[in-house]
C-alpha cells in the first residue's frame, strides 16, 4: 500500500527488503536511460544488508548495468574498514565484492583515520569533484533509528552544522562514539531518497516524524526533505502500527 505521502507499507521485513531492492532498480534503471553514471548512496543496518543480499542475485543483478553505477556512503562510524561495526564493511561483503564493483567506482568514508573532521572534509572535496559544489546524488538509501535518527544525524546534532557543509563529522554522545555523515544539505539536493524502517521498535518514532510537529532536532529524520527529488519510505507493518490513516 502507498500512501500520498510516499510511504509504502509492507506486511514483513522480507516484503519490505524486496520492495526496497525494486525501488533501487527502478531509480538505477531511469537514470542510466538518461546519463553514463548513476551515483546510488549505500547504507549500514540490517533492512540494506537484506536489500543487498537481493540485488546481488539474478533476476535483479542482471537488471542493472553496475558497472555504470557509482557508489557513495551516507554515513561511517569512525572505525576501521574492517571492524564488524563498518558500514563500509558490510556493503562490500554483501554487495560490492558480489557485483565485483572496482575501487575505483567507490568512495568510502575513512572512518579509520585520526582526525573524523579532516576525513569529512575529505569526503566533501570528492564530492564536489565528481559531482559539482551542490552534487546531486541519484538516489541515496537511508534508514531511520528507534530514535529517529538517520544517518549519522542524531538528536541534538542538526544545530551544529552549517548549512553550507556536505559532509561532517561530530561526536555524539549517546553513543560516545565519532561519526562521519552526509549533511541534509547534501541529501536534499538529491534526486532521490529512499528511507527503510521496520519493527515495532521503530513506531513510535516513525508515528512522530511523520505524523507529530516538526522538531528536527528530536526527531532528525524530519529534515530529509528533497528540495527537487523525490522521498520514499519503506516501512514494515509493524513500523507503521501507529501512523494515522491517510488515502492510497
Amino acid at each position: 500500500m502507498t500512501h500520498a505521502r510516499n510511504v509504502v507499507v509492507l506486511p514483513d521485513a522480507v516484503a519490505l527488503a524486496t520492495a526496497a531492492a525494486d525501488h533501487v532498480v527502478e531509480v538505477l534503471q531511469g537514470v542510466l536511460a538518461q546519463r553514463e553514471r548513476a551515483h546510488l548512496v549505500l547504507a549500514g543496518g540490517s533492512t540494506p544488508r537484506a536489500m543487498n543480499a537481493l540485488l546481488s542475485i539474478p533476476p535483479r543483478r542482471d537488471r542493472v548495468a553496475w558497472e555504470r553505477v557509482v557508489f557513495w556512503f551516507g554515513d561511517e562510524r569512525c572505525v576501521s574498514p574492517d571492524d564488524p561495526e563498518s558500514n563500509y564493511r558490510m556493503n562490500r561483503e554483501t554487495l560490492l565484492d558480489r557485483l565485483q564493483v572496482p575501487a575505483d567506482r567507490v568512495h568510502r568514508m575513512r572512518g579509520e583515520d585520526d582526525d573524523p573532521g579532516a576525513a569529512a572534509a575529505d569526503y566533501a572535496v570528492i564530492l564536489a569533484r565528481e559531482l559539482g559544489d551542490r552534487p546531486r546524488l541519484d538516489l541515496i538509501l537511508l534508514g531511520m533509528g528507534p530514535d529517529g535518527h538517520t544517518a549519522s544525524l542524531f538528536p541534538g546534532t542538526l544545530a551544529g552544522i552549517q548549512a553550507n557543509r556536505l559532509v561532517v563529522a561530530h561526536y555524539v554522545a549517546k553513543l560516545d562514539r565519532w561519526r562521519i555523515t552526509l549533511t541534509p544539505t547534501t541529501i536534499n539536493l538529491a534526486r532521490h531518497v529512499a528511507i527503510t524502517a521496520g519493527g515495532a521498535e521503530k513506531a513510535d518514532a516513525l508515528h512522530a516524524v511523520l505524523d507529530g510537529p516538526r522538531d528536527v532536532d528530536v526527531y532528525p529524520s524530519q529534515v530529509v526533505q528533497p528540495r527537487e527529488g523525490e522521498l520514499r519510505w519503506f516501512v514494515d507493518a509493524a513500523a507503521a502500527s501507529r501512523l494515522a490513516a491517510t488515502s492510497p
